[in-house]
Order: structure tokens, then sequence, then C-alpha cells
């Protein structure tokens, strides 16, 4: 049997899904594939190694679909492979990463002579700005600000996980929902009809049934991050509560991006700031929220939306090192 030979492997893994891109020297995809969450701080180590065999074997297949002779290769061997992964915040979150990786690879016979692995959100502040200085304000299951200036120096503020962070994300949002809908319950608060969508969207009828599901084993950060969006219903139906939770995730995100724009000293500078994730993309109020208070910091910005998927900074990362090597 023989050997396989690709130069690159792009692997973006987020906390919603990931994607695994096989590529040649010239950037061209040659086998692509996806998978779900592979974010550990939020499935577990062993749901995080599944997801991304299933995403890479997908890839896999996809490269072997129009080659008639590819049963004769046994192993792959990649020249450069980067990894873009959620949840890599702490040195012990590296060491927990990157002994996942290396069983992802060892398990698919995969051999790689220069490995990256990096914060998902990294890569894909790389990918968005090209080096140029600038801001990437992720908000989707989670959330996270990165920032790059002139001089190559980078920082980030947020992105602790759904535990004792991810403020302005999906989850945040959900969670917010969930915790107004029970004090409201109590009487403690004033009355929502968040309810009204969150129930039938969960199969519920009312809130001890909502309270029982939320410790539960069917409970999980990707189905609480779902009901941001029927947050974002309540308030278009002019539920207060909701607005004040949605206007609140936008204020959280701006402390964010805020504390990363003193940290790289961008308050009188012109930058880009590309905004990125279903949360900004989807729930108005949050991303208005945001900018409103951002122009009001620094009125140079240059407001941007991701036109790419996350994966092409990955992608961009593992160019940029084969181009440097030839």
């Amino acid at each position: 049997m023989e050997t396989l030979k690709i130069p690159l492997l792009a692997i973006d893994g987020g906390g919603t899904k990931c994607f695994a891109v096989f590529m040649d020297l010239e950037g061209n995809m040659l086998g692509q594939g996806k998978g779900g969450s592979c974010n550990y701080q939020g499935i577990g180590r062993d749901a995080a190694v599944r997801e991304l065999i299933h995403g890479i074997q997908e890839a896999i297949v996809d490269l072997g679909r129009d080659s008639e002779d590819f049963t004769k290769y046994s192993n792959i061997e990649i020249e450069c492979a980067v990894f873009g992964l959620a949840g890599l915040d702490t040195e012990y979150d590296r060491q927990i990463i990157m002994g996942l990786v290396s069983e992802v690879l060892e398990y698919l016979h995969i051999q790689v002579q220069h490995l990256v692995v990096d914060n998902d959100g990294f890569a894909a502040l790389l990918g968005a700005t090209a080096g140029e200085p600038g801001i990437l304000v992720i908000a989707g299951t989670g959330s996270i600000v990165f920032g790059i200036n002139g001089q190559g120096e980078t920082t980030r503020s947020g992105g602790w996980g759904h535990r004792v962070g991810d403020e302005g994300s999906g989850y945040w949002i959900g969670k917010q929902a969930v915790m107004a809908i029970l004090k409201a319950y109590d009487g403690r608060s004033e009355a929502t009809r968040m309810g009204e969508w969150i129930f039938p969207h969960l199969g519920m009828n009312n809130e001890e049934e909502l309270f029982n599901w939320i410790y539960s084993s069917d409970y999980s950060v990707e189905k609480l991050s779902e009901l941001s969006r029927l947050v974002s219903l309540a308030a278009l139906e002019g539920d207060y509560v909701a607005e004040t939770i949605l206007t609140a995730a936008g204020h959280e995100l701006f402390l964010c991006v805020r504390a990363v724009i003193k940290q790289l000293k961008f308050e009188d500078k012109p930058f880009k700031m590309i905004l990125q994730g279903g949360v900004l993309q989807n729930e108005d109020l949050v991303g208005d929220t945001l900018v409103q208070k951002l122009i009001e910091l620094t009125p140079l910005v240059q407001l941007e939306t991701a036109k790419k998927e996350p994966i092409y900074g990955v992608m961009a990362m593992g160019i940029s090192y084969l181009k440097s090597t030839v």
C-alpha cells in the first residue's frame, strides 16, 4: 500500500459545526467534509474527537471520489495541517486539544509534517483582515473578540466559555430568556411572552417543564443557543423583556470590543471591524446596539460583515506557511 501526499489540511472546528478541507499548493480544494460541534468544553472530549473524525472522513471520501485507484493508499501524509478549534483558551485547553488532535490523526492514519493548532477565532481574524489592522467580533453559539494591529500584535477579549462567559452569544441570550421566564413565573419580574415561542420549540407546555429540561440529560449548549432566534421573534412582537435581553447582548459584545480597542490603541486610528456569527447576522437589535456604541467610541472604524466562512482564514494560515517554505 502507498502513501498519498497532500499539501494542506485545514480544519475549522467551531461551537456549532466543523469543516475539513484538503487543498493543493495553489489553494484548490481537493476534498471537503463537515461535522458537528467540536468544542470539547461544550460537548466533551470524546464527542469532539468523533465530530473531527467524521468531518475529516467525509473530506477523505470526497477526495477519492474522482480517483479510480484511491484504494491503493493506506496512509495520508500532509505537509501542513492547520486546526482552528473553539475552546482553545488556556494552556490547559491546549494540552487537552493537542491530545485529541493527535488521537484523530492517528485513528485516520494521517501523518503531518507541520502541525498548527490555534483558536478558531484567531484563524478567522487573519483570514478576514488579511493581516491588516482589524477586529473580528464573533457571536454565534459562543462569543469572542480578536484584534490585530499594524505591528502584528494580537489580543482577545471574552470567549471564556458558556459556564463563565460567552456574553452576547446565542447561548447567553437563550440562558437570559429562560431565567427571565422563570423569574416572571415567580412574580419576581415583569411578565414576558417569550414562552409562547420557546415552549412549542422545545415541545413543552409550561415553566415547570422548562425547568426540568434545563437539568435533564437532553439539555445542551447548542439547544439553549437556538432559543436566541425565538427571543428575537418575541422582541419583534413588542416583548419588552426580549428587547432588553438583546440590547444587553449588544452591550456585552461592545465591552469586549472596547477592551480590544484599548489594548491595541485603536481609539484614534482607522481599522476594520468584521462582524461574524449567527447572532450578529440575524439578531438586528444586538448588532445595532453594538455598532451604535462603537461609533460613539471610535468614529474611524470601518464596519464590515464577514464575506467568507471562517474556514478560509484557516486555509490562509496554511497556504501562507506552505509558500514560506517554497
